[in-house]
């Protein structure tokens, strides 16, 4: 077992303060800190919601004695912020405050700030030591790193499949049968979980029509994701659960005026001649979308794969065969991070080597 520093003890604790932030900072990252006395922690914070007090300002605040400050290390998870966005800049506040040293886990990607908070503090004299757990820091805002180096949402698949390779069964269009039942219960739950910790949800027409989903939060607390429908030749009925205004939603068609908007409602033209992945994600980064769950169907996950546009894999295969039916896809260029089983099925969690 890795024996931690010092350093990297506080650091954990910072990371385990971040979590609390998940689905609620975006898109800003989730960022904990942490200040520590003569070897005690005397005050804590995390960035609890966007546009509200990042991390240091609550640790600083949760502080009794402020005059400990000024012979106190703060520990924080990603690099202090330096420029006036919806708040001030935090290293404003460590340095008025009088904080010595500080510990950071990773520097920021964001051009606003890349190190600039680092060189602030290092010019007012403040210590300031980096790459403590790293990779850890990393890790944990994979979403808002992805989006600031790449400029696209971190992009997750989900589906469910059975033992030999089936997503659901062949269902024409002329036949009402429901969909194959894949997902156990307990795996539903934390679909429903993964949903309110995303920004964006997506399924393409046949999902929409032979399935009629909501893709909304309702077996987990928290807040549904924005709804996208990649909808090419405008077939899906206006009357269909995506379309009662209910989550905001977007709408990928070269159709673009065959529906009416509505607050929560918003259709954006395909191009015939253009790459509907790469229009689709370039949207989405304009809208400030950080992370995208694809769903399905199959043919519309398959193209994220086949373009090498993935970054993980939520692939729950049950214990059961059915023959025949809509294969599922094929990933390829991949490592398991994460196994696990119950009763009806396995679930595996992929990443993009």
């Amino acid at each position: 077992m890795k024996e931690y520093t010092r350093d990297e003890v506080y650091m954990a604790r910072c990371l385990q303060l971040a979590r609390f932030g998940i689905g609620n900072a975006a898109p800003n990252p989730m960022v904990g800190a942490v200040i520590v006395y003569n070897n005690k922690i005397i005050g804590e914070g995390y960035h609890r919601k966007c546009g509200e007090a990042h991390a240091e300002v609550n640790a600083v605040a949760s502080v009794k004695d402020e005059s400990l400050l000024e012979n106190s290390t703060m520990y924080v998870s990603l690099e202090p912020c330096s420029h006036w966005g919806r708040t001030p800049p935090c290293a404003e506040l460590i340095i008025q405050k009088r904080i010595p040293r500080v510990v950071i886990g990773v520097v920021d990607p964001f051009s606003k700030v890349s190190g600039r908070g680092i060189a602030m503090l290092r010019k007012a004299g403040v210590e300031v030591k980096t790459g403590v757990l790293e990779k850890e820091c990393s890790d944990l805002n994979r979403r808002f790193f992805t989006f600031q180096n790449y400029n696209r949402p971190y992009i997750i698949l989900k589906w469910a499949q059975t033992e030999d390779g089936f997503i659901d069964h062949i269902r024409p269009s002329d036949h009402n049968i429901s969909p194959l039942k894949i997902s156990s219960e307990i795996s539903m739950i934390e679909v429903h979980k993964m949903r309110s910790e995303e920004s964006a949800i997506m399924v393409g027409t046949n999902t929409a029509i032979a399935d009629n989903p909501k893709l909304n939060v309702r077996k987990w607390d928290g807040k549904s994701p924005i709804r996208i429908l990649v909808d090419r030749f405008g077939r899906v009925s206006a009357t269909s659960a995506l379309m009662d205004g209910s989550v905001p939603t977007l709408v990928f068609t070269e159709k673009a005026n065959y529906k009416v908007e509505s607050e929560n409602l918003k259709y954006i033209r395909l191009e015939s001649t253009v790459n509907d992945v790469y229009l689709i994600l370039k949207e989405l980064a304009s809208e400030n979308i950080q992370s995208l769950i694809v769903e399905g169907g199959s043919k519309l996950l398959q193209s994220f794969i086949d373009l090498g546009l993935w970054d993980e894999a939520r692939v729950e295969t049950s214990y059961s065969s059915i023959g025949d039916g809509v294969k599922a896809p094929l990933l390829s260029n991949y490592k398991i991070i994460e196994r696990r089983s119950d009763d009806d099925s396995s679930i595996f969690r992929y990443i993009r080597n």
